[in-house]
């Protein structure tokens, strides 16, 4: 079984975090979510308190094939804050599956992950993802690194890393599923 863990935190856009862990658990991907804020419940940008599996830090990252960072402005502060998230995204990008989505692919652009390599963040972001070749998509794959543009594309995001994990077929059958 596929395994992702998708980080919390306080300001996280809290439908781009909740859709891509529901999308990947109908996939069968067995998802941790993890919480970077040292408590288990983190308030979303849109002020709703949403309780994580785990603190990040105390997740085993041994089978883990994915990290997932989604966006919100705050969120997004506070993921790039975070020094285990920041040493995730190198080790994850060395050789496993990192996405970020909306605001969230500047910290991977910070990091200098998304150098020469195709990538799509929220307009607003553009100007913090120095290196990278944005495409202005929905959502942009190069090589282990997906990125997605905002909450709109959220859908697209989540099942474009289905497909990565666990192939096409499962994306589809979940797409018609949820009358997608």
């Amino acid at each position: 079984m596929k395994k992702a863990v998708v980080f919390f935190a306080d300001g996280m856009e809290e439908c781009e975090a909740l859709i891509t862990v529901d999308i990947l658990r109908r996939a069968g991907i067995e998802v941790i979510t993890a919480s970077v804020m040292e408590r288990l419940p983190v308030t979303s940008s849109r002020n709703i308190v949403i309780q994580a599996d785990a603190l990040a830090e105390d997740v085993d990252y041994t089978d883990v094939d994915l990290i997932v960072l989604p966006g919100g402005r705050v969120g997004t502060e506070n993921l790039q804050g975070s020094e285990f998230v920041r040493r995730k995204c190198i080790e994850f990008a060395a050789d496993r599956r990192v996405a970020a989505i909306c605001a969230a692919p500047s910290v991977l652009a910070e990091l200098g992950l998304l150098e020469g390599k195709k990538a799509t963040c929220h307009p607003d972001f553009e100007n913090k993802m120095a290196g990278a070749d944005l495409t202005g998509g929905s959502v942009a794959v190069d090589g282990n690194i997906t990125t997605g543009q905002g909450l709109g594309a959220t859908f697209a995001f989540a099942l474009t890393l289905v497909t990565d994990l666990v192939g096409k077929e499962t994306a589809e059958r979940i797409a018609k599923a949820i009358c997608l």
